[in-house]
């Protein structure tokens, strides 16, 4: 009977975040769809809140922070201070940006506090998750070494697109935008979800590997 409550116990750890993750996700691309006006190639998932069905991007948002504290409770006896901390970092700042909306289009230039705060954390977010994924990797993929190259081909995308993102946002701040490709002003909408899917892989992978219970030695 205790083994078997256990084991109920694990999955439903496993399953319940990725099921958040899930819906995140599900809820990103609903909101996209239910806004076909605005420019995904330019324009950040951010600005939808203002769209139709708007409230599915905070909710979005949301349901990724709770999966993200999750998994930051099932590696808190097994990951480093560091790591712990960036995953920290990750799910307090997407909590934050899915409190604090966005402004609407074209307000680059004369932001509201609310966008200040928001835009703030969504960047120290995708900041903190590349840096967890490369100082978790090793604790993970030595439980799942099967998934050792999904998790360092996502950790290298995390990193990538959030580089070309960073360059981006400050093309688009400093009197950009400028580095557009074939008549598009600006990529900044597409490389953010590219970051998004990155970063969404990267934490689902890591909750299939990480313990509901950590024993094993810290990274």
């Amino acid at each position: 009977m205790t083994t078997t409550m256990r084991t109920v116990a694990t999955t439903a750890g496993v399953r319940a975040p990725l099921a958040l993750i899930g819906t995140g996700a599900l809820a990103m691309t609903a909101v996209e769809l239910l806004n076909p006006r605005y420019d995904l190639v330019g324009e950040t998932l951010s600005r939808y809140v203002h769209g139709t069905a708007g409230w599915l991007l905070p909710a979005s948002l949301l349901a990724v922070a709770a999966a993200s504290a999750a998994l930051t409770a099932r590696l808190w006896g097994v990951a480093g201070r560091a790591s712990r901390t960036a995953l920290v970092v990750w799910a307090a700042g997407i909590l934050t940006a899915g409190v604090f909306p966005a402004d609407p289009p074209g307000h680059h230039h004369r932001p509201s506090l609310s966008e200040l705060v928001h835009g703030n954390a969504a960047f120290l977010a995708f900041a903190a998750l590349p840096t967890a994924a490369v100082l978790l990797r090793r604790t993970l993929t030595a439980r799942r070494p099967r998934l050792r190259t999904a998790f360092t081909v996502l950790a290298a995308a995390s990193i990538l697109t959030t580089a070309l993102l960073a360059v981006l946002l400050v093309d688009v701040m400093d009197g950009g935008p400028s580095l557009g490709v074939a008549g598009a002003p600006t990529l900044v909408g597409l490389v953010e979800r590219l970051v998004l899917a990155a970063d969404l892989g990267w934490l689902a992978l890591a909750l299939t590997a990480a313990p509901v219970r950590g024993t094993t030695r810290r990274a």
